[in-house]
């Protein structure tokens, strides 16, 4: 077959046909810091300190995407919060900045007026000048159902489903037409497609059922007004139970978690949605380059065949602390076993791996 580029990959692997070879994104954030030898907070200062990561670390690890990601608070600080910064791990959202009767008179906040979503705007639009169309470039929104665990704090937010279903509705509302806004804007500067991320969707925060009456609901309020492609990520949450259920929203991808088995979750997904995942961010940071490749092997032996399979980490971001060694060790093993056809993974089986 002949070689694809990361964009023709892809998608035939979207289509539900195999490519040249399984896609492989490995979506980094703080790595970039790292390659232009900057802290976290200095790194995420500026759009071009991002540009220049993200191409360093795409030509390093060869992998199929760039990552417009820059950490999960920089939505709330649109909403008037604040980001705490550390030095060797993601960003962390301050305190709380909505209350219950807030919610009465909440507005989503313009997309334009917020600092920082301008620079995630700046870097997309510079990562589009450098590659087009030849490398997908993955934006991020935070589900209108997730956010608020940041605006409100968790317990706080769980109290409010339960128990005041006229402001938890309200929320959504003023949620829903911020996640449409920042996922549009983002198409508009460049981006291919936008994860949704969505972790309190997932079975292991609600069941399904609460999940059906109000993720659920929400996704299929908000998803169909995106402008492009989305990717529906429970960030490590287990979604077996309710990966048709996901599929019913339009989504295009669904990330999912180390917690649960790929074969079960290709068999589920019955080609209504790709996959994407599932390796285990957290142990990554203890791997052996000869474990990063056996890991690689059998997520690639239960979901590779017949596409519909992207490998990547099963949170939406791979810690910073992931030596590079393991990254390059996980590269090469796709280059080794990911090519099609997998002829080989029959005489895996039978070796009982």
């Amino acid at each position: 077959m002949m070689a694809m580029n990361s964009m023709q990959r892809t998608l035939t692997t979207l289509g539900q046909q195999e490519p040249d070879r399984v896609p492989l994104f490995l979506l980094t954030t703080g790595h970039g810091a790292k390659e232009v030898g900057l802290s976290i907070e200095a790194y995420f200062s500026r759009a071009e300190n991002v540009i220049e990561g993200q191409l360093r670390l795409l030509k390093k690890y060869r992998a199929d995407c760039l990552y417009g990601f820059y950490y999960a608070s920089i939505e709330v600080e649109a909403w008037g919060g604040n980001t705490l910064f550390g030095t060797d791990g993601p960003p962390q959202c301050g305190a709380p900045i909505i209350n219950d009767t807030q919610i009465d008179t909440l507005e989503a906040p313009a997309i334009d007026g917020a600092p920082g979503l301008r620079r995630v705007l700046d870097t997309l639009r510079g990562l589009k000048q450098r590659v087009g169309d030849s490398v997908p470039i993955i934006g991020v929104a935070i589900s209108p159902f997730s956010l608020p665990v940041m605006q409100m704090g968790f317990d706080r937010y769980i109290e409010l489903i339960y128990e005041q279903p006229g402001r938890f509705e309200r929320l959504m509302q003023a949620n829903i037409e911020f996640c449409v806004n920042w996922s549009n804007a983002q198409l508009a500067a460049g981006a291919t497609a936008i994860c949704y991320f969505d972790p309190v969707s997932s079975t292991t925060t609600i069941p399904r059922a609460l999940y059906l009456e109000t993720g659920h609901a929400v996704a299929r309020r908000c998803l169909p007004r995106i402008k492009g492609a989305t990717a529906t990520h429970l960030a490590s949450g287990r979604g077996l139970p309710i990966i048709g259920d996901i599929a019913d929203t339009g989504t295009a991808i669904v990330g999912v978690s180390a917690l649960e088995d790929l074969a079960q979750l290709k068999a589920a997904a019955n080609k209504r949605v790709s996959l994407l995942g599932n390796l285990n961010g957290i142990e990554m940071r203890r791997w052996t380059p000869a474990q990063a490749e056996a890991e690689v092997k059998r997520a690639i032996a239960k979901a590779g065949r017949g596409g519909g399979f992207l490998l990547g980490d099963n949170h939406g971001e791979i810690p910073q602390l992931v030596p590079d060694e393991v990254l390059l060790a996980i590269r090469d093993a796709v280059d080794r076993w990911g090519r099609y056809p997998l002829d080989w993974i029959a005489d895996w089986q039978d070796e009982g791996a």
